[in-house]
């Protein structure tokens, strides 16, 4: 709790999962645009060159609403989507070549590959997607090393795994997700992102079961994530996000007999913590039965706008050329949450 800063006066325009949660992610409750993951790695660019800059763990007991496009490119090159990665079995299906084929034969076919694939590109070098699935085949070849190597769990200790949980059926998805994210972090991955739980936080029934259900898989590996970075020396160069796409209203409906509650695109509480993050910081507040917020009341371009100035981009700034206009993350522009800031 302590490196944590809780903003409690987020609202959102819409109180519809998938369009709430289009929002969360790429600014508008329409889809189409750039995922804020997409717009960092196109700001930003990728540090590790044989990982994607930006990789979604979602937990696939439960997809978001939409699925892919939630962590999609939209209209900026389709290079700057996310790459998924599972945490049971293998991370990236097929990624390994067949048994039986030496590294010369690997090499030969790469080779004939890429010379084919830059003869037809020259006669197409106006296609970006052509461009950007050629650009996949390269990092695809240099992430079969590197993708195990990194994403080896059993080269963590027996204290980490038990810290993250791994031990326990109820933690082990989102604790193995927690520990992968950490190491991908470790690595010079620059966007990761993880959904969870296996259920829905959409407790319109019983929210008591629910949400204990929910909070007893996700509150041990997500303090073990904060934890390590901490312990690692690398929390303060990495930003940490935590938030849903609206609050929850404060009262029972009516016609319910099982206590549960609605959608409230009114109030939200998010925290942050990590890097340019002020430790222990309290931003906004809601009225007296929050249910709306009243007192620095942010927007969610607000959120996207303090992500990326922490990252060291202007969202004013950060611009792409489409439909006839520079289109941004923040669309007109968003308001830095300054009582976070350190």
């Amino acid at each position: 709790m302590d490196d944590m800063a809780f903003v409690r006066s987020v609202q959102a325009d819409n109180g519809n999962h998938p369009a709430a949660v289009f929002q969360m992610n790429t600014g508008f409750v329409t889809p189409g645009s750039p995922s804020l993951g997409a717009w960092l790695t196109f700001g930003l660019g990728a540090e590790n060159q044989n990982l994607p800059a930006y990789v979604a763990l979602p937990d696939f007991r439960s997809i978001p609403f939409s699925g892919t496009q939630q962590w999609g490119s939209g209209f900026l090159p389709a290079a700057y989507q996310g790459t998924v990665l599972r945490w049971k079995g293998e991370a990236i299906r097929d990624l390994q070549p067949p048994e039986g084929l030496s590294p010369q034969a690997r090499q030969s076919e790469r080779e004939l590959l890429r010379s084919l694939n830059q003869e037809y590109l020259k006669d197409h070098f106006t296609n970006p997607d052509l461009q950007a699935r050629l650009d996949s085949y390269e990092l695809s070849y240099r992430m079969q090393t590197e993708v195990p190597a990194v994403l080896d769990i059993d080269r963590e200790s027996a204290a980490v795994k038990e810290m993250y949980g791994l031990n326990d059926p109820v933690t082990l998805s989102f604790g193995k997700r927690c520990l992968m994210a950490r190491k991908l972090v470790e690595h010079g991955v620059r966007y990761v992102q993880l959904y969870t739980p296996s259920q829905s936080w959409d407790a319109h029934l019983d929210i008591k079961k629910n949400h204990l259900k929910n909070a007893q898989e996700t509150d041990k590996p997500i303090a073990a994530l904060i934890r390590d970075l901490k312990q690692r020396g690398l929390l303060e160069s990495t930003l940490l996000v935590w938030m849903g796409e609206f609050g929850r209203t404060p009262d029972t409906p009516a016609d319910q007999k099982t206590k549960g509650r609605d959608h409230n695109p009114q109030a939200m509480t998010i925290w942050f913590a990590g890097g340019g993050i002020k430790k222990g910081a309290l931003a906004g507040a809601t009225d007296d039965l929050g249910f709306k917020a009243i007192q620095d009341v942010y927007h969610i371009r607000d959120v996207h706008a303090t992500i990326l100035h922490l990252m060291g981009l202007n969202d004013m700034r950060l611009t792409y050329y489409h439909a006839g206009r520079n289109r941004r993350l923040t669309d007109t522009g968003g308001r830095l949450i300054s009582q976070v800031l350190a």
